[in-house]
Formats: structure tokens, sequence, C-alpha cells
């Protein structure tokens, strides 16, 4: 039986990005049923070579390319003449593929575009609707995004389909493992109430403001009762600089510790599990991959409620943790996206959020934490997940077919005027 040939655009399937693993899950779902091959166009890094990568395990039936950004026209034109692919998936912010709309006119004859989609918050985006209406499916990440598309495209095929973690590798450990983490890692913090934060050093992230909160938080706690675990690069140019923050404010004492190795999913998981609470609060977060790794390892979280961490953080009924309501919603926008609220909360609800935390019972911690993985497996479940991808692209591939067998799409249409 001839394979499916899917061609996938995204940031490099093999770096650690949320966006990278989500793919590398959306890929390797495929090839291990037997019926798929890949063609990736591996993008946003800095590449030492630009020479196609194949891994061990599947060979030739996954070629990745490594690009700069996520590729041009020419690129794409390239590939698709090189290896004739079914389906092209891509995955990330519209904003970076107004280039590749730009050319569906000439990719949609031969197959169809599905578009893997986040979208922070409300207003919806109807700058967006050319984008979603040349599109021939839309898999939502979050329910905020599926409402979106919803409102602004509602003829556009669609489904809502959330990222997931492994929750055999993202679980809780026992005690005396955790016990042993602690005193290996953090030493003599071992004892201390550990909050975890694992983002990317970015603007919209607001580790800067982290920690200055976290220190108004320690002002009214105790210095030496509590301590903020960093894994993320304080020096990346896209963000702040960390080290300066905490020397300026008197956080430089211990209070505050980065993690900079990049690890994998495994060791990760071990990081989750020697905290007590992990936090996001950024002012924009499509889904907010580390708050789902936390509560998969029954640690409650706290967050923000604003994309889709607002469905993370409650099954409707409980709230794993502390979702905080923003204080205030601020338009932000650029040329080609005019309008989209930034959430932003409150000092005060931050650090009433943190005390909350730190003044609950390990008992009742626990207890959320295990009601927390409850959700994730129930409702962004890995099998099911890996399972429906699949299932998901043989079904667009018979409905809308490619190259010879392609339907559903014409290169015109007659309108009355």
């Amino acid at each position: 039986m001839k394979k499916i040939k899917v061609m996938t655009i995204s940031d490099m399937p093999f770096s650690v990005s949320g966006v990278a693993h989500q793919t590398k899950i959306f890929i390797e779902s495929l090839l291990k049923t037997g019926e798929f091959e890949i063609v990736s166009l591996g993008g946003l890094l800095k590449h030492d070579n630009y020479n196609p990568i194949k891994t061990k395990e599947y060979g030739d039936a996954w070629i990745t390319y490594p690009v700069d950004k996520f590729g041009t026209p020419d690129i794409v034109r390239t590939v698709i003449k090189m290896h004739k692919p079914d389906v092209l998936w891509f995955m990330t912010d519209p904003r970076y593929f107004e280039w590749l709309w730009a050319i569906e006119d000439e990719i949609r004859p031969l197959m169809p575009m599905v578009y893997y989609h986040v979208w922070d918050n409300h207003p919806a985006p109807l700058f967006n609707k050319p984008y979603y209406d040349s599109t021939d499916k839309i898999v939502t990440i979050s329910k905020v995004t599926d409402e979106i598309v919803s409102e602004v495209s509602p003829e556009t095929d669609r489904e809502y389909l959330p990222h997931s973690v492994h929750s055999e590798v993202f679980k809780a450990h026992t005690d005396e493992v955790v016990d042993k983490l602690r005193t290996d890692n953090l030493k003599e913090d071992k004892d201390k109430f550990i909050f975890f934060w694992n983002n990317r050093n970015a603007r919209r992230k607001l580790a800067g403001t982290v920690i200055y909160w976290f220190g108004k938080f320690l002002d009214e706690v105790g210095h030496d009762k509590a301590k903020l675990l960093m894994h993320t690069e304080p020096h990346d140019p896209n963000g702040p600089n960390l080290t300066d923050i905490l020397s300026r404010f008197g956080l430089d004492k211990g209070q505050v510790s980065f993690s900079t190795t990049k690890m994998p999913p495994e060791q990760l998981a071990m990081m989750y599990n020697l905290a007590d609470c992990t936090i996001n609060i950024s002012d924009a977060e499509g889904f907010g991959l580390s708050t789902l790794e936390s509560l998969s390892c029954e640690r409650p979280v706290i967050v923000n409620k604003t994309g889709g961490l607002k469905e993370q953080i409650t099954d409707g009924k409980c709230e794993f943790g502390v979702g905080i309501d923003p204080a205030s919603q601020i338009i932000v926008g650029t040329q080609n996206v005019p309008y989209i609220y930034e959430d932003r909360v409150a000092e005060r609800d931050f650090v009433a959020a943190l005390k909350k935390m730190y003044e609950m019972s390990p008992e009742d911690r626990r207890e959320l934490g295990r009601k927390g993985r409850a959700h994730v497996v129930k409702n962004y479940n890995f099998e099911n997940i890996v399972k429906r991808w699949p299932e998901l692209i043989k079904e667009i591939h018979k409905k809308y077919g490619s190259w010879d067998t392609r339907k559903g799409y014409a290169l015109w249409e007659l309108k009355e005027v």
C-alpha cells in the first residue's frame, strides 16, 4: 500500500521548544503506524549546517531539512517538486506563515493544507480570516482557539486537539526518590518550599516580574523559607538580564537559582518532582506546556487565566492550584496583528497566590496534585492524541485527496455581481 507523505513546517523537531516537542509527537505518531512518510522543514534555529537529517530509527521515512526562520516560497516549491507530499501540515503563530498562505494557490491544487493553530486571546482576530479561509483543515490547540476560529471562519473545517504530555514520563515519584532529588540538587535548600518556573526568558513570559514579586513574597514570609528555581537562560537576548535583577533587588543570596542545561523529558520530570508548585503568569499563553507537565507530575500550579492556561487550571469544579484572574487587559498589536488582549495580573494577587500555596498543608497540595494529574490524563491523554493524529490525517487525505485525486478545492469560483 502506498504510504501517505506528509510535509511539515515548524520549529526544528529535534530542538527543545514546546512547538518542536509537539511536532515530534505528531511526526512519530504517524511514523509508528508504518503508513506514512515525513519530509520536514525545521526552522527557528541557527543551524551549524543545512544538510538533510535522517534518524537512525526511521531512516528514509523521515527527512528533515534545516531552514532559516520557517523556509521560503522557493524552498517549499523545491521540496514539493522533489518529494510530492500528499498533505502539508504546519504549526506555530500565523504571523510566521503569511508568506506560505501567499502561495496557497500553488500548494492547494496539489494537496490540502492543515494548520495546527493557537491564538492566545479575544477579541476574535478578524484579520486572520483570509488565512483561515485559505486552509483546508484547522486543528485547534486550545478551547479559546477553537471558539475564535468558529467565530472568524465558521465554514472552515476544524477540530479541537490539544497538546499532550506523556503521562508515563511526566509522573509523580515516590517520597524517597523526591527526598534524594532534593538532597542531591538543592542541598542546604532541600527543606525550603520550592517554586518552579520553566519557560523561555522572553518578554511575554514575565520572568523579571516573577522574580521581583517573589522577593515581595519573601519579605512577608522570610527569605529563608522558600526558593524559586527557574529553568531558563538568564541572559537570553529576548528577555531581561535576570542576574542583574537578582543583584539589584537583593535576591542573589540563594533565594533564586537558575537551571540552564537543556535536558530530556525524563530529567525535566524530575525537576517538577522536586518542586512544590509550578508558576506561569505569562501575559499571553497559547497553551503553556510547562504547567501541563507539572500537573501530570502531580504538582499544583499558579497560573494567569489566559489562553490555554484557563482550561488547564480547572475541570469546572476544582482548581488544581491557584488560577489568577487578570487584573487588567490592554490591547496591543502590530501592523499585521492590529489587536489582541494582553492579560496582566496584579502584584497583590500573585503574592497572595504564592502565600496560599505556601501555607497549604502538604496533604492538601498532594490532593490537588492528584486531581490535576487525573484532569491531564482525562482531557490531554497522550495515548488518545497520538492515536487521533494518524486517523485525522488519513481522514483528511481521503476527504480532500492529493495531486491527481485532489478534490474539494478549485482555483476559481463564480460570484453573482
